[in-house]
């Protein structure tokens, strides 16, 4: 297929994604569309218990193997884009970029396949569902497909970047997320006699106020982190003290450290609380992806790859948003890059809008980070630490230079 074709292709496939959006582990017939597309160009569709989503690979049996990951669900949102090719189901809308991510990486795809028989190793392409539930990438996981996969790469579209441009950053880029339910019991009363009850309004007060020094006042000042109540709810009439108090909110961070103290601050200043009013406090802890931390040497990788595609580089820019692509980074080193897609409202906003002129370069991107990736790891040697830590070792030759 030349550039041009390719181009149209990835166009055409963009714009019926972008029309048919579907809710996380409801991507059937996206997925459907995906197989078929597959079939078409005789791309192997790995066989796996999969509802939704599907993995295909790509090349040569020997060798290592490296992945290249889209998202496909949609959002619960209604558009109002006045697209040509806006959402035809009412309520749903592609408002965060799976679209784009999945025709590029299926441009990458079907350039990878034009290449099979000089690609040094296997390439396995996941099309992941539901990375908004969150949860996808665990389906994938317990699939084993990335069993023996030595690294993998994702990327997200950023309508803070314009095109042509790309966001990479070595570290923490996005945030680890967890979600919170408090409820407090206290002794319902009437509102004239508060001394006859615990009074859980006034206590979900002092709580919510005191909540925010666990940030401000526990973790380090120049580091990323977060807490926020997001939903209150408390009684149901004017002159009636409620006996419950029902508290949500969301953490988030960029170390496992201040995840974890984060937590128990929590933990602790809502039990804190519930005793000093005399009332009782349950929690219900959801813990959600970790941080999206990219492997400092992918990244430079990366980054010389995107050089060379002639993109203009720039830090990534950072988020305390969540992407289940980290799920994939605690089991083998990674990259998540932003590709710029024009500026637009942000991501999750009903006038959200990527361009399209953006599709035909992240396409190439990828498919040069595939391809240079099982060349540079077929030129080096990997082994893990006693911790069992991946590290990247000189070349054999080099080894053999110093020891003689």
């Amino acid at each position: 297929m030349n550039e041009t074709a390719l181009k149209s292709f990835l166009e055409e496939t963009f714009a019926w994604l972008h029309s048919h959006p579907e809710l996380s582990y409801e991507e059937y017939e996206t997925t459907a569309k995906l197989k078929d597309l597959f079939s078409k160009e005789l791309i192997c569709l790995l066989d796996l218990p999969l509802a939704t989503g599907a993995v295909a690979e790509i090349g040569s049996k020997d060798g290592p193997m490296v992945a290249l990951r889209a998202d496909i669900d949609a959002l619960p949102i209604e558009e109002e884009t006045c697209l040509p090719y806006a959402s035809k189901f009412k309520g749903k809308m592609h408002a965060c970029g799976h679209d784009f991510h999945t025709s590029a990486v299926l441009g990458a795809a079907l350039l990878l396949k034009e290449r099979e028989s000089t690609l040094p190793g296997r390439v396995r392409i996941i099309f992941q569902p539901a990375e908004e539930a969150p949860g996808g990438a665990r389906k994938i996981l317990e699939t084993g497909v990335l069993e023996n996969v030595q690294t993998i790469f994702g990327l997200h579209i950023s309508p803070f970047l314009p095109v042509g441009s790309l966001g990479l950053s070595p570290g923490p880029v996005m945030a680890a997320v967890d979600s919170f339910i408090i409820r407090f019991q206290g002794k319902g009363c009437h509102a004239a006699h508060p001394d006859r009850g615990v009074d859980v309004i006034s206590l979900i007060a002092h709580f919510i106020s005191a909540v925010q020094t666990i940030v401000s006042r526990n973790t380090n000042p120049f580091a990323a982190n977060l807490l926020s109540i997001t939903r209150v709810t408390a009684g149901n009439t004017w002159n009636v003290l409620p006996e419950t108090a029902e508290l949500e909110g969301t953490a988030r961070s960029l170390t496992p450290e201040d995840r974890q103290l984060i937590k128990e601050r929590l933990y602790a200043l809502a039990q804190g609380e519930a005793s000093a009013f005399g009332a009782e406090v349950s929690i219900d802890w959801h813990q959600g992806p970790p941080p999206t931390t990219n492997d400092a040497s992918w990244t430079d990788f990366a980054r010389e790859t995107a050089r060379k595609q002639g993109f203009d580089l720039q830090e990534a820019p950072k988020s305390l948003s969540g992407e289940d692509f980290a799920y994939y980074q605690e089991k083998l080193p990674g990259v998540f890059a932003s590709i710029g897609t024009g500026l637009s409202a942000p991501n999750h906003s009903s006038k959200f809008i990527a361009d399209p002129a953006a599709l035909l370069p992240a396409a190439k991107y990828l498919t040069a980070l595939a391809e240079g990736a099982l060349r540079r790891l077929t030129k080096h040697d990997w082994t893990r630490t006693a911790s069992g830590q991946r590290i990247l070792r000189m070349p054999t030759t080099q080894r053999n230079l110093q020891s003689t």
